[in-house]
């Protein structure tokens, strides 16, 4: 096995503490017989762990190897694998080169772990060759990894030669990209106080970075929601999808602020835009309001991909004495380098100016009496001026949200109550609730269907 890797060109740079290289370099001082094999038997039972752990967090089955190999070659981002998530088949001198790796790769799907298993006096690496998972819910493992590398995994075993393999891996960079972004829909970033690893084991983990830096972190079992699953707020919505449409197409779009009333919806709308065009490239990457300062730093590691990025804030406000909010203006206008045209920012808010404001600003005066804004004005209201579309989802009428009870008790009720009674008491809701609003009709029907 370390005479194959050690061909490796593009695909050379593995982790030293990854699955593959810690195999090779048992097969090394095996073969060289430097050690005892009995002192090596915990290292490769450390590895066949590993793999287990794979197993269970994307449900892998079948040839766990060969799987663990597919995902190796999907998350690695190299000059070759970048290209081809853009161009997709290649031609020119990289050609051969790859093609050579992906022999090795080839090599590697069809190794044959006897010899070593002999030495060593184990079965399990062959028997990570054909492992039979537990059956798992579908809400309790990365799903869209596990779809996309056991696809790309059952093409490239059927192979013929390296031609065949290149073919099946140009296709899998274009259609479904690499790394952490091509494997994932949604992220968050998290700080980490020491040196970040790119472990072969986190499709999540994405950027190395150094210390008092920080990761992209995939988020997984995102919610199933669509724009259609909103009743009401019809308006809104084709605002929504007619700004993020001309995004994904290439065209001038705009920030967007959505904001208003609680409960009216605001991010469960920026959840089913991902939904819906997550296989035309759109990601996510949502950020808190403590995280500001690393605003610009996420903004530069995703430009230039072949994804659009959503930067999504949720719950944007900031009190008097809160600062962040300068970070996010330098980012979204008025910065020396401009804003990368594969990234926009989505934020919700319960306010429409974002920024708490006092009479006390207003204290500059015309000579007429009249009162205008003073700089103090103009500097808190120059943020929410920065998003070119703000979209109001206002509270809805007492007749919405009788219409909003109704189509969700016959969405997820296994029978209707007489509708006069279901009204009746979704009214008594919304008056316990702070009133009318989808998410009080989302909380009566969710108490219902629990009660049925």
């Amino acid at each position: 096995m370390h005479r194959l890797l050690d061909r490796l060109v593009i695909f050379g740079e593995l982790d030293g503490r990854g699955i593959l290289r810690q195999l090779a370099d048992v097969s090394r001082q095996l073969e060289e017989g430097s050690v005892a094999p009995a002192s090596l038997l915990p290292v490769v039972n450390a590895q066949v762990k590993h793999l287990l752990d794979m197993a269970t967090r994307y449900a892998f089955d079948g040839n766990l190897w060969q799987s663990y190999l597919t995902f190796v070659l999907l998350t690695n981002e190299n000059s070759f694998s970048l290209t081809a998530e853009r161009r997709g088949i290649q031609q020119g001198s990289v050609t051969g080169i790859a093609l050579s790796d992906f022999q090795v790769f080839r090599e590697l799907f069809a190794f044959d772990f006897s010899d070593m298993e002999k030495k060593l006096g184990t079965g399990l690496l062959s028997l990570m060759c054909n492992y039979q998972a537990v059956a798992k819910d579908r809400m309790s493992y990365y799903r869209c990894v596990s779809d996309i590398v056991r696809s790309v995994r059952d093409r490239l075993a059927a192979t013929e030669d390296s031609r065949a393999f290149y073919r099946v891996m140009c296709d899998a960079y274009k259609t479904h990209g690499v790394g952490a972004f091509g494997l994932n829909r949604a992220f968050r970033i998290r700080k980490d106080e020491g040196r970040i690893r790119h472990g072969e084991g986190e499709a999540g983990s994405l950027v190395p970075m150094e210390r008092g830096g920080f990761e992209f972190v995939a988020i997984n079992n995102l919610d199933d929601v669509r724009l259609s699953d909103l009743v009401g707020f019809e308006s809104q919505k084709e605002q929504l999808l007619a700004n993020t449409k001309a995004f994904l197409e290439g065209k001038p779009a705009n920030n967007v602020l959505l904001y208003g009333d609680a409960g009216t919806g605001k991010s469960t709308s920026v959840k089913a835009l991902l939904n819906e065009f997550y296989v035309s490239g759109l990601r996510i990457i949502e950020l808190h309001k403590h995280q500001f300062e690393d605003l610009s730093n996420v903004v530069g590691l995703v430009k230039g991909r072949n994804y659009r990025f959503i930067i999504f804030i949720d719950d944007l406000s900031f009190e008097e004495n809160e600062v962040e909010y300068k970070y996010l203006k330098a980012v979204i206008e008025g910065g020396l380098e401009s804003r990368p045209e594969n990234v926009l920012i989505y934020a919700t808010s319960n306010r429409r100016h974002l920024i708490r404001e006092k009479w006390s600003d207003r204290d500059d005066m015309e000579h007429d009496g009249d009162v205008h804004r003073s700089d103090t004005v103009q500097e808190k209201t120059s943020l929410a001026a920065r998003f070119g579309v703000a979209i109001n989802f206002r509270k809805p009428s007492a007749a919405l949200y009788r219409e909003i009870v109704l189509e969700l008790a016959k969405r997820q009720l296994p029978e209707i109550p007489d509708e006069e009674e279901l009204l009746r008491q979704a009214d008594a809701w919304a008056i316990r609730h702070g009133g009318v609003s989808g998410r009080a009709a989302q909380q009566f029907i969710d108490s219902l269907a629990g009660s049925c």
